[in-house]
């Protein structure tokens, strides 16, 4: 076991005992889809038994093309195209191969129409935003994996951290922004309260000629935060 996984210190028999049922598990599965190949080869072979020969001639390195002119010969082969039996067949097959090959090189001349404006739009970014080639160079990366990814219908973990924190992310600036205003407003409000409190000054002196000193009125609290924009 630490041949085979050097990295691996085994320390105690939880973790060794681990590892081989894992190898296990593996190995059950791995029996499994060399079972399931087998299986469809059996069929193919069943239902053909050229196919086997077929098949034989390509692992053998041989051009199985050739191999099956040496066992049919040309008149072999025309006698399979003229087959009357197998025409409409044959006609859907021919018609499936043109659509592929036409859509392929539509698909080819788009993809490089697409190309040379991307990469321009890409000049254009690096330029405006002063991104460093490293920069451009990780993000195209980055997109070439995700599409990699979907292709073959495999996701990782960190891919999907990714999307959420794009998809979230406007949300998250206009939850901050929110937060901003509220906090600035709050400000004020303390910074007014300050002031009103810092306003107050000595008592007035009552005196002979003076009478009951009358408070100067100052607005309320809720009139102040109407006149800052909160509405109450």
């Amino acid at each position: 076991m630490k041949t085979k996984y050097p990295e691996k210190k085994f320390e105690d028999e939880e973790e060794l005992f681990g590892q081989i049922d894992d190898d296990l598990a593996a190995g059950e599965e791995e029996i499994g889809k060399y079972k399931e190949r087998e299986g469809k080869l059996a069929g193919i072979v069943g239902k053909d038994p050229r196919a086997a020969q077929f098949l034989s001639d390509m692992a053998n390195g041989k051009d199985p093309w050739i191999a099956v002119l040496e066992r049919l010969g040309i008149d072999g082969v025309t006698d399979l195209i003229n087959n009357p039996e197998k025409q409409e067949e044959y006609a859907e097959a021919n018609r499936k191969y043109v659509e592929r090959i036409a859509k392929e090189k539509s698909l080819g001349e788009e993809y490089e129409a697409n190309l040379a404006s991307s990469m321009k739009l890409l000049e254009q970014m690096q330029s405006e935003r002063g991104l460093s080639d490293e920069q451009i160079d990780g993000a195209m990366d980055f997109i070439m994996k995700m599409v990699n990814e979907a292709i073959m219908g495999k996701f990782t973990p960190e891919t999907i951290d990714m999307a959420l924190k794009a998809i979230n992310h406007d949300a998250e600036v206009e939850a901050a922004r929110a937060e901003g205003e509220v906090a600035g407003k709050n400000a004020k409000i303390d910074e007014k309260l300050r002031e009103t409190k810092a306003g107050d000054g000595l008592p007035a002196m009552a005196g002979s000629n003076n009478g009951p000193s009358q408070r100067r009125s100052r607005g309320s609290l809720v009139d102040y935060a109407e006149s800052i924009g909160i509405k109450v």
